[in-house]
């Protein structure tokens, strides 16, 4: 265990650092993570304070697991079904149930090799390069609702990036944006959490949670959380991280979490790419988050802790977020199905650009092997 001195190294490193850079590069996937948290929060009556706990424990172990900065983040397709009122806290928990269970068959029974055989580094790279576009449009909708603050914050990073050696941008933004929101509205106030309780969510529940929100959700996580998440861990070290173990970390923490009222966790390279491109090179960065997530959670996590955080800091974190995975997804092979994956993943759904990436390719293949005939 080390404590670095201010460096701008680009590679991630196995092991745990404590730096400024690696606390910044902590809060880099908040933008993602506490949007949607919130909003579920609302919408279905989980509770906020549950939910933020297992999402801290679940980077402390991640971190802990695999001594990098590797993200734990809600799972998307679940977030916008609970947040649009299309699945309940009770089908919310069957989802993470069901998950995870699956995971865990697909992690033991190596079902993700004829998976990732199917799916070209391309397609891979399209999925990466639609995600990047998403969250970049998401970065436009929040930051319309808090325009000065976010067009501040981006200046704030350009400027930090431009003139500073260390790379604590995303440090600096969230603290004047807490700054702000407690001269607004005040400071969070301090609420104990309770401790959590252990219940299973009814058959019928467990059953809707596996249509609604399992079954869209797994291309995704097959997807991004798995497939694109190893390839840009490869991206941006000398490491790697096997599929299965990534599937066997997220089966593992849904099916811990799901009875206790967390939220069903993913992996994901947005995240990674967030996290990344904020500081984050090592295990310690999960630590940090998942301490200062355990410690809002236990102290601070009521409906009213969203307006100390204004959403404008958030969206450009997420801004800058997407474009670093963006420049990712742009080192593909073939860019003309990246683009296809990407745009048809953004007009329709990811399933059908996997879908029609994968077709594409194949059909890429059997040309070009027909041509050197």
């Amino acid at each position: 265990m080390s404590i670095d001195r201010p460096a701008r190294n680009h590679h991630l490193v196995r092991g745990f650092r404590f730096s400024l850079e690696e606390a910044a590069g902590a809060f880099g996937d908040y933008g993602t993570l506490l949007p949607i948290v919130f909003a579920v929060a609302a919408v279905t009556g989980m509770d906020l304070s549950l939910m933020l706990l297992f999402f801290g424990v679940a980077y402390i172990v991640t971190g802990l697991a695999y001594r990098l900065p590797i993200p734990v983040e809600p799972m998307k397709a679940v977030g916008i079904l609970a947040i649009s009122g299309g699945l309940s806290a009770a089908e919310i928990a069957g989802v993470g149930l069901s998950m995870g269970a699956l995971l865990l068959v697909i992690a033991v029974t190596g079902a993700i090799g004829p998976v990732q055989r199917l799916l070209p580094l391309p397609v891979i790279r399209g999925i990466q390069l639609g995600l990047a576009v998403s969250l970049i449009l998401q970065s436009g909708r929040m930051g319309l609702n808090d325009p000065y603050i976010a067009a501040g914050a981006i200046v704030v990073i350009l400027a930090l990036n431009r003139f500073s050696d260390r790379e604590v941008s995303a440090l600096v933004v969230l603290a004047i944006g807490v700054l702000i929101g407690i001269l607004g509205s005040g400071p969070p106030a301090v609420a104990p959490m309770l401790l959590p309780s252990w219940s299973l969510p009814a058959p019928e529940a467990l059953l809707r949670g596996f249509l609604l929100g399992t079954v869209p959700q797994l291309p995704l996580t097959l997807g991004n959380a798995v497939l694109a998440t190893s390839l840009m861990v490869a991206d941006l070290s000398h490491t790697r991280v096997q599929n299965r173990s990534l599937l066997l970390s997220m089966g593992a923490l849904c099916l811990a979490g799901a009875p206790f009222g967390a939220f069903p966790v993913c992996h994901g390279a947005g995240g990674l790419a967030a996290q990344h491109r904020f500081g984050a090179r090592s295990g310690g960065s999960n630590l940090i988050s998942g301490v200062v997530l355990v410690a809002v959670a236990l102290l601070f996590a009521t409906p009213q802790l969203g307006a100390v955080l204004p959403f404008g800091a958030l969206a450009a974190l997420l801004l800058f977020s997407g474009m670093a995975l963006g420049r990712s997804a742009w080192k593909s092979t073939d860019r003309r199905i990246t683009v296809l994956v990407a745009a048809v993943s953004l007009l329709v759904n990811l399933p059908l650009g996997v879908a029609v990436g994968a077709a594409a390719a194949q059909l890429a293949r059997r040309n070009g092997a027909g041509a050197a005939r």
